[in-house]
This record gives structure tokens, sequence and C-alpha cells, in this order.
């Protein structure tokens, strides 16, 4: 089926840009939820970033505020990961894994590219599978099988946000839903 073979080339294809490709300019709204959707593989025209969208991640505390209505590198690293994490993690777990993930790195441009990193792996492997299913024969098969997959990565990616979230408990650090941890407002 042509719409699966376009999907696997899109997985195997299409990742968002390095950082040092991301624009070094800031950009308004309208030009961030354009240059976004280039950052992430969509076929809907429904599930593409808006500008409501952005707000409320600005609000609790996922994305810095922008500078003169005007975003970075900074803010479109942190979307293109929003907008990859969001459909299966909540923003609350989104937060959490911002503020594990830098505290450990020396600039957003290190965790955008780690990001990149295991987003590459991912989507690699998800094409590798779907090549055993690229007939389209047994649709319901095949949606079964990437339903499972997913089922079974969400229930370990739970456990490790759990797992994250108590480390972070017994260490006396401050886990919350709205992204207000020191370290993260170091790194802006």
């Amino acid at each position: 089926m042509d719409d699966l073979k376009r999907l696997m080339e899109q997985l195997r294809s299409q990742r968002p840009v390095p950082w040092d490709q991301l624009p070094d300019f800031a950009l308004y709204m309208d030009q961030v939820l354009s240059y976004m959707d280039r950052q992430v593989i969509r076929f809907d025209e429904d599930d593409g970033l808006t500008a409501a969208m952005v707000n409320n991640y600005t609000k609790n505390g996922l994305l810095p505020r922008a500078v003169g209505k005007k975003y970075s590198r900074d803010h479109l690293a942190y979307l293109t990961a929003i907008c990859v994490l969001k459909r299966v993690m909540s923003a609350r777990d989104i937060d959490l894994l911002f503020q594990e993930e830098l505290v450990g790195r020396s600039s957003v441009a290190e965790g955008y590219e780690a990001f990149r990193d295991s987003l590459d792996n991912a989507l690699a492997m998800t094409a590798d599978e779907m090549a055993s299913y690229a007939d389209g024969a047994d649709l319901a098969d095949a949606t079964i099988h990437f339903a499972l997959m997913s089922y079974a990565a969400g229930v370990a990616s739970s456990r490790y946000v759990t797992l994250l979230r108590q480390r972070k408990e017994a260490a006396g650090e401050a886990t919350h839903p709205h992204g207000k941890d020191k370290s993260k407002k170091e790194l802006k």
C-alpha cells in the first residue's frame, strides 16, 4: 500500500533538524507554527501545533516565555520534544523529564541532540518492524501488533516515570506539575 510505504519512508528519513540547523534568529508565533510542521511527522491537519497550545505550554511551565513575542532555538527545541512526547505522555510527566534531562546537561542544545538520537532510534526500529507488514495484506494484524508494541512501551515508560519521581522525592527534590524548577530556569 502506498500509504504504508510513504509512512515507512517518513519514519526512516524525516527527523527534526540538528541544533545547528535550527534558525539562529528569533521567530514570531506564526513562523514557529509553520516551522514545527517540518519538525515532526504529521498526517492530519488536525494534529498540528497551534498558538493556543504554545501559550498553554508556556503557562504550565513546559516552555520558557517568549522574549518580546519572539521564539529562539531553545523554544524550538522544547517544542519539538513536546510535540513528539505529548502523544504518549502527560504534561506533568514531560515536565519531569525536562527537569531531569536538563539538570545533567550543559545546555539545551545538548539535551536536544540527545532527544534527537533517541527519536532517531525509535523511528528506525518502527520502520524496520513495519517492513514485515508493508504489503498491507492484513491491516488488522498490523494494527494489533503496533497497538501492543505501543502498550508495552507505554507500560515501561510509565514505570520509568514513576521511578524517576520516586528518586527525586527520596532526594528531597520537589516534583510539581508546572515546571517551576530552579535548574530549568537556570538554562533559559
